[in-house]
């Protein structure tokens, strides 16, 4: 197996948060790290300069979505993810999984793959777990993502069952694949992950089952799908305790800063999320006193930035007032400045947290940090 892609640098004396780094085919990356989204080859209203200048190493696309448009063949052709978009650092690719689970209108799940339409046009796929790590091969992914069968928050335990052992199985034979890819050249590593829902002893099962595999690293699915925020918790803390502290560790589908400090706390080292880009779009930006809201009225002779203490070049430059303006007007740029806007809050958020923990200090950060972010004094 990969041997030395995961380096630990400090463990915080209080807690199971650590800093470390992950040494990938293009470039390394410090953990924790928050992954922004760039489903189909992009992060949306977000340039890769921007993301490049912002400090990013890893971002993330999505399998489904490449697969259907533009199709893993003209990618590979162009000469992989980092060609074909010219975003030269890191991609983590998802393994469509959760797209086919929840985007196709019909769907039949077996043990040999998943039968699914296109919600673009209809059109009839089958994924596998071997043909899915040949897609992200293709795709040239650094890290990727095995198929596996998502559960909402909500299903009874028979149908957690099932899903876990469809799971499992295609684990073994996606990592069978990915042996396969590299040693034709590959060089990207995968991650299989941790389902059994929200029923603990199938989590245990699920997390003992994934550690046994040897692979590089893990991610836990299945969280942040609606469930109240102190079943996450539980289920979070409950489930990293069985996972073994050498490899990295990834909680997939994360992105406010509650939901990452928490996990940070309980030693997870990544996360992504569409999050900070999505509520750009409604014009709410994140600041140290909560999420502000710059469609109100209140802010239409407001000309001081979003926020005076952020350093980014939104902040810099633009005020309340202008940044109000062009939300009412649905001009792009808005969607632009603010997801630029979110994107530098988080990374420099993470920033602080590694900071934190390398001075043994994380507990402290987080809970100085969430008592003014969850103030919403803006």
């Amino acid at each position: 197996m990969i041997q030395n892609f995961f380096e630990i640098h400090h463990s915080d004396s209080s807690s199971r948060a650590r800093t470390a780094v992950m040494h990938l085919p293009h470039g390394d990356v410090e953990t924790p790290v928050f992954m922004p989204v760039g489903t189909k080859g992009t992060v949306k209203a977000v340039s890769k300069d921007d993301l490049e200048e912002i400090g990013f190493e890893i971002i993330l696309a999505n399998t489904y979505h490449m697969y259907l448009r533009p199709g893993a063949d003209i990618v590979k052709e162009a000469g992989g993810l980092h060609e074909f978009t010219q975003w030269k650092r890191n991609f983590l690719t998802d393994s469509g999984g959760f797209q086919v689970f929840s985007l196709s209108s019909l769907r039949k799940i077996e043990t040999g793959g998943v039968t699914f339409r296109s919600d673009i046009d209809g059109s009839k796929h089958f994924f596998t777990p071997e043909n899915v790590v040949q897609t992200q091969a293709k795709l040239n992914s650094d890290i990727q993502m095995q198929l596996d069968v998502c559960t909402g928050y909500g299903v009874t335990r028979k149908e957690a069952e099932k899903a876990l052992k469809i799971t499992s199985s295609w684990a073994e034979r996606a990592i069978k694949e990915w042996k396969v890819q590299m040693e034709e050249g590959y060089k990207g590593i995968l991650f299989p992950i941790v389902q059994g829902n929200f029923y603990e002893d199938l989590r245990k099962e699920s997390a003992e089952f994934v550690s046994s595999l040897d692979t590089p690293g893990f991610a836990i699915g299945g969280l942040s799908v609606g469930e109240p925020s102190d079943v996450y918790v539980k289920m979070l803390s409950h489930t990293v305790q069985f996972l073994p502290r050498t490899k990295p560790c990834y909680v997939m589908g994360i992105g406010t800063p509650e939901y990452i400090l928490e996990a940070v706390e309980n030693g997870v080292d990544m996360f992504d999320c569409v999050q900070p880009t999505r509520v750009a779009r409604h014009g709410l930006y994140f600041t140290r006193h909560g999420m502000l809201s710059i469609k109100q009225k209140r802010f239409e002779r407001d000309f001081s930035p979003v926020e005076n203490t952020c350093g980014c070049k939104v902040c810099r430059t633009y005020s309340r007032a202008y940044l109000r303006h062009i939300f009412r007007e649905q001009e792009i740029l808005s969607s632009m400045l603010a997801s630029y806007h979110n994107l530098y809050f988080l990374h420099q958020m993470i920033k602080e947290v590694r900071e934190s923990i390398n001075e043994d200090k994380f507990p402290i950060y987080k809970e100085e940090f969430l008592k003014q972010f969850q103030s919403k004094d803006v």
